[in-house]
């Protein structure tokens, strides 16, 4: 039967595990100091700024908050909680006015007045998959929802080309974020953590030159479930192990299986772990109470998605070999 059960992990020799990685690939590969880690009040950047504590020391790590005007009051009171909680001293960085200057909000609003004409910039928005997309037929594609200044819902199927620009502009705020934490990495001469988990890290939920980059991943293996059991091994606030994982990009609260991934990670665990051990979907509906073609279009998704975000998995790719650098 396929349940939870098949991604117990032994959290302790897993926590210690990682942080001895953390410590090597830090120390003696990257021969820095200590470790950068944007806290953006989420499990999985607490983790990885817990097990770079039990790595490196408390002393020798640093928290962002990286905040901007569309951030969730949440993700700042939780990120300060996580950082009192381990000890490490932290930086608060509100990147608002770099992402007003560099048109982050104003081109993503050029693209929603296409859609809807009267938009006004106190309306709040996001981009999210149509409801029941798994249940259907339907190709995949995106709705702009917004909430107008009366408080209506309006949504609209996204055209292509105004969907590249919302995500282009989107973006903005990734890169931005990682340039602020690059900063303090070169001021300390320490290394910069990146935070995704399996699902993020083998799907693609990642932007190129923002919060993909990184000099060490320490929890890209382990499924968002396992995320979530070390996290409660180490002491994570409640409110972090108990909460549902969100985007926090837009303006409108975005769960990530709204954006993203096709169902909530409980079962996108579950369906990517049953993939990569090669099962069957017939072999696995039953136990996740899906139909056959459901599962099918998952694993469709699944395969869609690797090879459309393999580009970000990919370094600069040289016209000519430099063989004495590369060796």
């Amino acid at each position: 039967m396929l349940d939870s059960s098949v991604l117990e992990i032994d959290s302790a020799k897993e926590a210690d595990a990682i942080a001895t990685r953390i410590k090597e690939i830090v120390r003696l590969t990257l021969r820095k100091k200590g470790c950068i880690v944007a806290l953006s009040g989420g499990v999985d950047s607490s983790v990885c700024a817990a097990l770079s504590v039990k790595a490196v020391g408390r002393d020798k790590v640093m928290g962002l908050l990286l905040p901007e005007k569309e951030s969730s009051d949440s993700s700042g009171i939780l990120g300060h909680k996580v950082a009192e909680l381990l000890g490490i001293a932290t930086e608060t960085h509100d990147i608002t006015a770099a992402l007003e200057a560099l048109g982050c909000y104003s081109h993503r609003e050029m693209a929603f007045r296409n859609i809807f004409p009267d938009y006004q910039t106190d309306w709040k928005s996001k981009i999210s998959i149509p409801p029941g997309y798994i249940e259907s037929d339907r190709i995949l594609f995106f709705h702009l929802v917004v909430h107008n200044s009366a408080g209506e819902e309006l949504r609209a199927r996204i055209p292509p080309r105004e969907y590249l620009q919302i995500v282009a502009a989107t973006n903005y705020k990734q890169r931005v974020r990682k340039s602020v934490e690059y900063f303090h990495a070169d001021r300390l001469n320490y290394a910069v953590v990146g935070t995704p988990n399996r699902l993020e890290y083998d799907q693609g939920f990642f932007v190129k030159n923002g919060d993909g980059s990184a000099d060490l991943k320490p929890i890209a293996h382990l499924y968002k479930t396992q995320v979530y059991a070390l996290a409660r091994h180490l002491g994570i606030p409640e409110e972090i192990v108990n909460a549902q994982p969100t985007t926090d990009t837009y303006s409108l609260s975005q769960g990530q299986d709204e954006f993203y991934f096709a169902v909530p990670y409980e079962q996108m665990d579950l369906v990517l772990w049953a993939y990569n051990k090669g099962m069957k979907a017939s072999e696995i509906a039953g136990d996740l109470s899906m139909k056959r073609g459901q599962v099918e279009k998952i694993f469709r998704d699944i395969e869609l998605k690797r090879r459309a975000t393999k580009p970000l998995h990919t370094p600069p790719i040289l016209a000519v070999p430099v063989p004495e650098i590369e060796g």
